[in-house]
């Protein structure tokens, strides 16, 4: 619907003027973009990791193209016994995955810090794992939003009394939202997510990550900047918004992106026709 209504808009400027209007969009100097985002789901038998370190340059906001960054030097190193685990760039341009025979697996309430390397500045940022709940139950409701034909999925889990925590999370197709337990702390919680678009008789993996209160209120700027329906909330925003990456060689050259380790878990689930 925003986007009819964006076409509309806009067919109604170019049949009323006769005049062409240029806009000027400032595009600044290209910034590193540091993607950094794991997922650990340490209740798996093997324990399956997902997430990598993607590099790439901020582009304009009209353009579509986002180029990608190569011959980087990357690694993680766990501050508590300084191990590191360094990480290469794949067959897939911008995309670096620890080396062969390496893998991460963190540990709670230990520190990492991440390193990049790039043209001869080096960016820093350090972070910790942080827990999640299971899903207890997923369910499939009836109710609507505003144009009636919404797929309505009730989400079910239990939070952990013990500590303040704050959850990603991830209904697939790029769809994500962020919560915090602060009005339902240790007790059972249920709330109804609305697909929009037709999922009927689609297999859908929901997910719920640990994540830290920083991580939150960026996630949650983000949404509040995309298009959800336009292909994710972790494409460029509108806005620079800066993340927990640092540039300790040029502090005015500052990078975007975030570093983020969660623990994972997630709930299979079939949308019926």
């Amino acid at each position: 619907m925003k986007k009819l209504l964006y076409i509309l808009s806009i067919l109604l400027i170019y049949t009323s003027c006769e005049d062409v209007i240029e806009v000027d969009v400032p595009n600044g100097e290209p910034r590193l973009v540091v993607d950094a985002s794991f997922e650990f789901y340490l209740s798996e038998t093997p324990i399956d990791i997902e997430g990598g370190i993607k590099l790439s340059l901020s582009t304009p906001f009209f353009n579509n193209t986002i180029p990608t960054v190569s011959n980087a030097t990357v690694f993680i190193t766990n501050l508590t016994n300084n191990s590191v685990v360094n990480f290469i760039e794949t067959q897939e341009p911008g995309l670096y995955l620890p080396e062969e025979g390496a893998e991460i697996i963190p540990e709670f309430n230990t520190q990492y810090e991440l390193t990049v390397i790039h043209e001869g500045e080096t960016y820093k940022a350090i972070n910790q794992l942080f827990p999640a709940v299971p899903i207890d139950n997923i369910e499939q409701g009836d109710g609507t939003l505003f144009d009636g034909d919404e797929t309505e999925i009730i989400v079910s889990f239990t939070d952990d009394g013990n500590r303040d925590d704050f959850y990603l999370f991830d209904f697939d197709f790029n769809l994500i939202e962020v919560s915090e337990d602060r009005f339902y702390q240790g007790e059972a919680f249920n709330f109804s997510y609305f697909y929009e678009d037709m999922v009927a008789g689609q297999n859908i993996t929901v997910k719920i990550l640990g994540i830290d209160k920083r991580y939150f209120n960026y996630a949650a700027l983000l949404i509040e900047q995309s298009d959800q329906d336009g292909g994710g909330p972790f494409q460029t925003p509108p806005a620079l918004l800066r993340g927990n990456i640092t540039n300790i060689t040029n502090p005015d050259n500052y990078a975007l992106g975030y570093f983020n380790l969660s623990e994972a878990n997630r709930f299979n689930f079939t949308v019926q026709e």
